[in-house]
């Protein structure tokens, strides 16, 4: 697999430079994780429609029959008993709906309303998920490829100053100790930007194995991010507004709602059901050695409808249905008491959430300003370096210092970033709609 890191451009998956939202995009739609989600909603959706369509339509069903009779058997005409071999062929069709069974057909509906719910947000969640590690990793990319750049910079500019050494030696003014000393720094900044752009490229083998990105084609990502100029305190919701978005307290919330239902259905479960039935039917019967009517007379004169109303009442099934209620009364206890705990642990998330986007906005003001601060005394040393009035170890101390600042600046801006956009996806955004 070819992996490139790239600046700029436009969007496409043939060659060209793909930003964060296309990976997340793309990932989204070839993750296994989300297309077993997508299946288990396109099953809940039919569970909806058969509980919608066992509570409001009846069963109807039609059947037919035909068979040679070679023993004794009843003559259907005279009601006797005869030897000959006999044909007999019947037809028949019914329907059927239950009046009442105790609530469990409407409950039925609305729990498979509910489960529909829960899978929808079960397949978001999933969604969430490989966003928010397709942004970190994509993040992470960016960052060591930024931080490689800054290397490549401190190379350059040690390469300058050792080709002005090996000029200063020849003339005189330097010795062989300070050729020595440049030619370590350049040894030591080499090595640095190839850790940076070694570690650019594994998080980037991450990023393409969570967007199951084909081996056979280039990945190439944008790398040129917008620094914030002016960063404003953010105005955060309150835990109640992180609850009623987030999808595991839903989910959490569902099952509480589908465990109370539950109970009712097994509690009603214990009164008599109510049903009704209708049909219709006709046969057709013909017998060796004797005459019968024809086939169409007799399919018209032997038909019969009929209308049925049956009540079961639930004598003893050995405690079953007992055991029913008591089991669903124990799932609701349990639904109640993961509900408290998703409640909780969704609210001290958001807490420490915010607490760290707060947290980021102020580390990333002091870092900036640290930049600012180490550029500006990286240039005036620059000048009096190249006036010999500083020395070569002093201002290799100020320019890592420099190089420190600015890693530190980018790690700031990313982890920010990261952030935010959690804090954002608790207050109900989603992570790919907060990159446009």
């Amino acid at each position: 697999m070819t992996i490139v890191m790239a600046a700029g451009g436009s969007v496409s998956l043939h060659g060209q430079v793909m930003g964060l939202k296309d990976c997340m995009e793309y990932a989204i739609s070839n993750s296994t994780k989300v297309r077993i989600r997508n299946a288990e909603t396109a099953d809940a959706r039919i569970a909806r429609r058969d509980a919608v369509l066992r509570a409001f339509m009846p069963s109807i069903s039609a059947d037919s029959y035909a068979y040679y009779n070679f023993g004794r058997s009843i003559d259907p005409q005279t009601n006797t008993y005869f030897n000959q071999t006999s044909f007999h062929n019947s037809y028949g069709i019914s329907a059927g709906i239950i009046l009442f069974d105790g609530f469990s057909a409407v409950n039925n509906m609305r729990i498979s309303k509910t489960g529909l719910d829960i899978s929808q947000s079960r397949e978001r969640q999933a969604q969430a998920d490989i966003c928010l590690a397709v942004m970190e990793a994509y993040y992470n990319s960016v960052y060591y490829s930024r931080l490689a750049s800054v290397y490549q910079e401190r190379v350059n500019t040690v390469q300058t100053m050792l080709d002005k050494i090996h000029r200063q030696e020849q003339l005189g003014q330097k010795g062989y100790a300070d050729v020595i000393q440049a030619e370590s720094d350049l040894a030591d900044s080499e090595y640095e930007l190839v850790n940076a752009r070694n570690m650019s490229r594994d998080q980037l083998t991450i990023l393409s194995d969570l967007m199951f990105w084909p081996d056979d084609r280039p990945l190439l990502i944008d790398t040129v991010l917008p620094l914030p100029d002016k960063l404003q305190d953010m105005a955060f919701e309150s835990a109640d507004a992180a609850l009623e978005n987030n999808p595991d307290y839903r989910i959490a919330a569902a099952n509480l709602l589908n465990s109370q239902r539950e109970l009712s259905t097994a509690r009603w479960q214990l009164f008599p059901k109510l049903s009704l039935y209708a049909g219709w039917n006709t046969n057709y019967f013909t017998m060796d050695g004797s005459t019968t009517a024809p086939f169409a007379e007799q399919f018209r004169n032997n038909s019969g409808e009929y209308v049925q109303l049956s009540l079961s009442i639930p004598l003893f099934d050995r405690l079953q249905k007992h055991s029913t209620v008591a089991r669903k009364r124990n799932a609701l206890t349990v639904a109640q008491a993961e509900k408290e705990q998703k409640s909780r642990e969704i609210e001290q998330e958001y807490r420490r959430a915010t607490q760290d986007c707060e947290g980021a906005i102020e580390a990333y003001r002091q870092a900036a300003g640290k930049a600012d601060i180490q550029e500006e005394a990286y240039r005036l040393n620059l000048k009096k370096l190249e006036q010999g009035l500083v020395s070569q170890l002093e201002f290799r101390a100020i320019n890592d210092a420099l190089l420190k600042s600015k890693a530190d600046l980018m790690n700031s801006l990313f982890k920010l970033l990261i952030k935010q956009s959690v804090v954002r996806y608790y207050e109900g955004v989603d992570y790919i709609d907060q990159n446009k």
